[in-house]
């Protein structure tokens, strides 16, 4: 096995334990978004309730809540279009190395 492989095989061990530890050393806890945490720390800075300076615009065309099915399409979507790009300019820095390459040993 080469070097390599086994750099990759040790780094992805280390990313599973970062993500599977936590879940167990931490059994009892609660992880809240940053938007819970900002408005708790808010309301005690203040010492009164915390209220929104406006309303997001999707739930104001519909008059209520977005679903959450309806939130991680959104989020999903915007993930996706984010990976696209960098995947684009990532081959196209890939592209460029191999024609730089080809170009000098001509």
């Amino acid at each position: 096995m080469s070097k390599n492989k086994k750099l990759v095989i040790v780094l992805l061990v280390i990313v599973a334990l970062l993500v599977v530890v936590p879940l167990f050393a931490l059994q009892g806890a609660e992880f809240g978004g940053s938007d819970d945490a900002g408005s708790t720390m808010i309301e005690e800075i203040q010492g009164g309730e915390y209220e929104p300076w406006f309303t997001p615009v999707l739930e104001t065309l519909i008059n209520g809540e977005l679903p959450g099915e309806v939130e991680s399409l959104i989020f999903c979507l915007q993930t996706g279009i984010g990976v696209g790009i960098l995947a684009f300019f990532m081959g196209r820095l890939v592209e460029r190395k191999k024609l730089g390459k080809e170009d000098s040993e001509l």
